[in-house]
């Protein structure tokens, strides 16, 4: 039986470095190919420990974290996406970011991506957010890395009611799995209008 809870305050403080080892983790298969480290992760996660309403569900087998979905309002990550969002007409501040869902492989299938947005847009909703965003990667369909069998998540994340918010996409760099140089790639945003 997999436990999901929604982690505040030193409780989402105590998870996050078993937080940045499931991004290195997870994030290392298609589509991020993310070659990650502990340092730059530990540094990426601070954000939610400065901001008073972030969370982070984490999704527990017995005491061992094996997911996690964290969120935390927009503007905290302005720096990082004003950009993107700067011809939508959207005001950032009152958009709750809902950003990376990690789940060990085992334990996909059972609905705790659900569970990874219910908590979170209801946390959201608790802090008098309304919409709710999250980006996703941008790959080519022919990029030699993407599996055969790889079936991508739009048709899940549509049946949550977010859809891509045309024009905002953001620009990030990280280095991929066997590459010596970090590169850009490009992040698509979904927008859920109506928490």
């Amino acid at each position: 039986m997999i436990e999901t809870r929604l982690l505040t305050g030193p409780a989402l403080d105590a998870a996050l470095d078993s937080v940045a080892a499931l991004r290195i983790s997870v994030f290392r298969d298609w589509p991020y190919l993310y070659d990650g480290d502990l340092a730059y992760e530990r540094n990426y996660l601070e954000a939610y420990r400065s901001s008073d309403r972030a969370a982070v569900v984490g999704a527990f087998d017995g005491e061992k974290l094996v997911g996690a979905a964290t969120g935390t309002p927009l503007s905290d990550h302005a720096k990082e996406f004003g950009a993107a969002f700067e011809c939508s007409g959207i005001d950032i501040s009152k958009v709750f970011y809902c950003a990376e869902s990690v789940l060990l492989p085992a334990y996909r299938g059972q609905g705790i991506g659900h569970r990874f947005f219910d908590l979170r847009e209801s946390h959201a909703l608790n802090h008098g957010f309304k919409q709710s965003a999250f980006c996703a990667v941008i790959r080519p369909h022919d990029h030699p890395a993407r599996p055969v069998a790889y079936t991508p998540l739009d048709p899940f994340w549509k049946s949550r009611g977010y859809k891509p918010l045309p024009g905002a996409v953001a620009s990030f760099a990280w280095k991929d799995v066997g590459e010596t140089e970090e590169t850009r790639k490009q992040m698509q945003f979904w927008l859920k209008s109506d928490l």
